[in-house]
């Protein structure tokens, strides 16, 4: 189907994403020959210009006043799930929109580049969702993908804890089985989402035995976010990306019915892990978008401001410095989209997942310090834009895996393959 024939004068669509369930899977944007291909396909480009549009109009003229109140973007992300830029990874027989994961970045990117704090809001269901994409029963997936499909609701991943983040197996959280049911005890931290979910994908300890290994000790449940003894806490109050809403969930005495267990019983670290695999590409992805930003506005600032009796875009100093923000968003770019055209084509993508999320924060963080160096005095002022993109860049280098922990992946990897192929 020809999204081009479905936009509407202003430039979004006639139907939203989510109800064209009778269109094919997009294209991935490499599979129009044997070879490499930079070109996207028309209906990727019509993807990537509706939510650029949607960015910039419905996200990009709040963002500094959400950035100030922190205030959840419940409005904002109610147009964007009426436009199916909601839960886009959902397949479409449970209502969603069932894009790929490279639309779904191309999608991502354009949302960040406005705001992202709103953009986390929206993807974090992604991430929520895709423990239940990998290892979800059929009656789990109609059920909890046909909540967020069915009316805006929200669901959160909650496996980081007040002591355990990048450290896993210090996951103090603890499930014990009691007939047909587990009683969860535990308290997680830093939940994006977590004080709007309706559900959350859980993961336990299942296993009391301290010398099981964590690979096997943990078990992962979808926990109905209503369920008595489950507490949200307070909205936490972040350096940066403040529309997101981020707390603590505490468990006490919760009840889960074995139907809510994903998969079996100690497999809930692998399904955990292996989520990342689908959701780095995207945050990959948000980093670019929140870099390119940063381009742009210090880019447009250079152009106005002068000094000595010229544009500051005269000077060579300047110029160098973009045109090192420009080979980093570059090169970061093709790094998401290499480790997103992998998973769409079935193939292992955690090297290059992390090999993208690593160089995007990195460059994002570099893009946005930049950005203020150009702004100069005003780039340390809150009337302008850089200050907000460089807190906003922070977190990149820390959810969904710190840059170290990336860079602990990506040696594994290559040590891995290395020995595989000169053993």
């Amino acid at each position: 189907m020809n999204i081009v024939k479905l936009l509407r004068p202003n430039g979004f669509l006639k139907v939203p994403l989510r109800l064209l369930s009778s269109a094919p899977e997009p294209q991935s944007a490499n599979r129009s020959n044997g070879g490499f291909c930079f070109e996207l396909t028309a209906e990727q480009k019509e993807i990537q210009a509706m939510a650029r549009k949607f960015a910039r109009e419905e996200i990009l003229p709040k963002a500094a006043e959400l950035d100030k109140t922190g205030e959840y973007p419940k409005d904002i992300i109610r147009k964007a799930w009426e436009l199916g830029l909601v839960n886009s990874s959902i397949p479409t027989q449970y209502g969603g929109t069932g894009l790929n994961v490279f639309d779904g970045c191309l999608v991502a990117e354009e949302l960040a580049y406005a705001c992202t704090g709103v953009a986390t809001a929206i993807e974090a269901n992604g991430l929520a969702q895709a423990p239940v994409l990998l290892a979800g029963t059929e009656e789990q997936k109609r059920e909890y993908f046909g909540r967020v499909t069915k009316d805006n609701v929200m669901c959160a991943y909650c496996v980081t804890e007040p002591g355990a983040g990048s450290d896993v197996a210090g996951i103090k959280t603890k499930a014990v089985k009691k007939g047909d049911s587990y009683i969860i005890n535990g308290q997680k931290m830093w939940i994006t989402n977590g004080g709007v979910a309706n559900w959350y994908f859980v993961l336990a300890r299942t296993n009391p035995d301290p010398k099981c290994p964590t690979s096997k000790a943990c078990t992962g449940f979808i926990v109905d976010a209503d369920s008595k003894g489950v507490t949200k806490g307070r909205k936490e109050w972040n350096m940066g990306q403040r529309a997101s809403n981020t707390c603590g969930v505490t468990f006490e005495d919760v009840e889960v019915p074995a139907k809510n267990v994903l998969s079996v019983e100690g497999a809930g670290f692998k399904i955990a892990m292996g989520a990342f695999d689908k959701t780095r590409p995207p945050v990959a992805a948000s980093a670019v978008g929140l870099a390119q930003r940063a381009l742009d506005e210090a880019t447009r600032y250079s152009l106005e401001r002068k000094t000595f009796g010229v544009k500051i875009a005269d000077h060579q100093a300047v110029q160098f410095m973009l045109a090192e923000m420009a080979i980093g968003i570059e090169t970061a770019r093709l790094a998401w989209m290499r480790s997103a055209w992998q998973r769409d084509n079935g193939q292992r993508n955690t090297y290059f997942a992390s090999i993208a999320k690593a160089l995007a924060a990195d460059v994002a963080n570099k893009c946005a310090t930049d950005a203020v160096q150009i702004f100069g005095g005003n780039g340390f002022n809150t009337e302008y834009p850089a200050e907000k993109l460089m807190r906003d860049a922070k977190i990149f280098q820390i959810y969904e895996g710190t840059a170290q922990i990336q860079r602990i992946i990506i040696a594994r990897e290559h040590f891995n393959t290395f020995k595989e192929f000169n053993s």
